[in-house]
């Protein structure tokens, strides 16, 4: 007469992991400049890099990032995940 509470209480479910794909791809078209997207995906150091590109160019550099923010919105999520995620592929 046990309940489902007290069968599954030592059965962890696995914790989806979070996907930030829309978040990046967005914030990659709308500030691609200052690397926002960069620094979402823990990408610190190509952050810091993207901004001091887009300073050095008065916003130029944005081109970079709105090329970033299609690809990242053009990939399926798992692609995504695994490209961005899990290879961590830095720059494109």
């Amino acid at each position: 007469m046990e309940n489902s509470k007290t069968e599954n209480w030592n059965n962890p479910q696995p914790i989806p992991q979070e996907n930030k794909k829309i978040l990046a791809g967005v914030l990659a078209i709308v500030l691609g400049g200052l690397g926002v997207h960069k620094f979402i995906l823990g990408y610190k150091q190509e952050g810091i890099i993207q901004l001091i590109i887009g300073i050095i160019t008065c916003g130029m550099g944005g081109i970079i990032g709105f090329v970033e923010g299609i690809i990242y919105l053009t990939k399926s999520d798992e692609e995504f995940y695994q490209t961005y995620q899990v290879g961590k592929k830095g720059w494109f």
